[in-house]
């Protein structure tokens, strides 16, 4: 039997870019591809303005979905991860240590000032929250396989 958490952390550790899904007030989903940090496989950080639209959409509505995997490699060996979160924009008074945990990945001379993430700075720093991660099942998979692609609901904690 596969260890799925572990390659669930593989996924997430192996990749930079996440794509986001909101939806705004009416229900209207948007996704758009966000740079990404990790934070014990649970909370998931990026940088956006305040007023892009999947931005603007977490002001109304903090339910969002994450989807991690590697475009590049051949069609039938995808592996993914995805993720149901809550997400909003990290406070004020918690930006401190949330800037130094997106920062820690990020290239030297590429960090984030505090002062670029509030006030009049062009950026916020945002947070999303898992509240339940499941892994893709390949419809051919031997042991779980049904004919069609699935999802496999796991625990990472």
């Amino acid at each position: 039997m596969r260890d799925h958490a572990a390659l669930a952390r593989e996924v997430i550790d192996a990749n930079l870019y996440l794509a986001l899904g909101t939806a705004d007030a009416d229900g209207n989903p948007w996704v758009t591809p966000v740079y990404f940090v990790p934070e014990e496989y649970r909370r998931f950080y990026w940088v956006s303005s305040p007023t892009t639209r999947h931005s603007r959409n977490l002001t109304v509505r903090s339910t969002a979905s994450l989807a991690i995997f590697d475009s590049s490699v051949a069609v039938g060996n995808a592996q993914a991860v995805y993720v149901e979160a809550t997400a909003a924009q990290v406070p004020d008074d918690e930006l401190e240590p949330a800037a130094a945990i997106y920062n820690s990945r990020l290239d030297e001379g590429r960090e984030f000032e505090l002062d670029e993430l509030r006030g009049d700075g062009l950026f916020r720093l945002y947070r999303a929250t898992a509240t339940e991660h499941s892994v893709l099942i390949r419809g051919g998979d031997p042991e779980y396989g049904t004919g069609a692609d699935s999802r496999l609901v796991i625990s990472l904690d």
